[in-house]
């Protein structure tokens, strides 16, 4: 009998039951992590979006985002979107909120626009295959320095939207609500490269 590979995706708030139906089109058991304990039969992360201080808040309780710290260091894969690149950066403008540090990068918040000012836009995306990738931007963030190490994948209006950096993804935008699958399949094979 095949195990079926698990992706965990954060399940504090925001569009996480978005993720896992992506996840469950490409033959991807969706996982909703709540707690440390969650995070032992999973593969890889998704951060998805919401309000990245709330998320920060409940990460900073019992260890837990040291814990998710601890594994990204050991070569485990996260993929951060909107309020998952926020938690994921180093570097936020202009606040001292929560995050993970993980990636070498600063970021602004709410950088496009409130809520009504939230949008779509077909990008281009580095390497992605199948023309322009229709992205959804809800408040969203956008980096405004990238690190060396840092590889970033996709602009919008001359904003950095997308980046890599080895098993550490992030986007500013949300994949989770098209019904293009293009972004967590890259993800999935980041994933499939840091288990063998």
């Amino acid at each position: 009998m095949s195990m079926k590979k698990k992706i965990g995706v954060l399940a504090i708030q925001g569009a996480f039951r978005e993720h896992c139906r992506s996840l469950e089109k490409l033959g991807v058991g969706g996982v909703e992590v709540r707690s440390v304990d969650d995070l032992k039969e999973i593969s890889g992360l998704i951060i998805p979006g919401g309000e990245s201080t709330a998320i920060g808040k409940q990460l900073e309780i019992d260890g837990f985002g040291d814990k998710i710290a601890e594994m990204a260091g050991e070569g485990f894969p996260i993929f951060g979107t909107c309020a998952g690149m926020i938690l994921l950066s180093k570097r936020i403008d202009q606040s001292s909120q929560y995050s993970l540090g993980l990636l070498d990068i600063s970021v602004k918040r709410n950088a496009f626009g409130r809520q009504i000012a939230s949008f779509e836009a077909d990008i281009p995306v580095k390497g992605l295959k199948g023309g322009n990738l229709r992205a959804v931007f809800i408040r969203a963030p956008y980096v405004t320095e990238a690190g060396p190490e840092v590889d970033v994948l996709a602009a919008y209006a001359g904003k950095i939207v997308l980046v890599q950096d080895d098993h550490i993804l992030a986007s500013a935008f949300h994949p989770e609500l098209t019904d293009d699958t293009r972004i967590h399949e890259y993800f999935i094979n980041i994933v499939d490269q840091y288990r063998k």
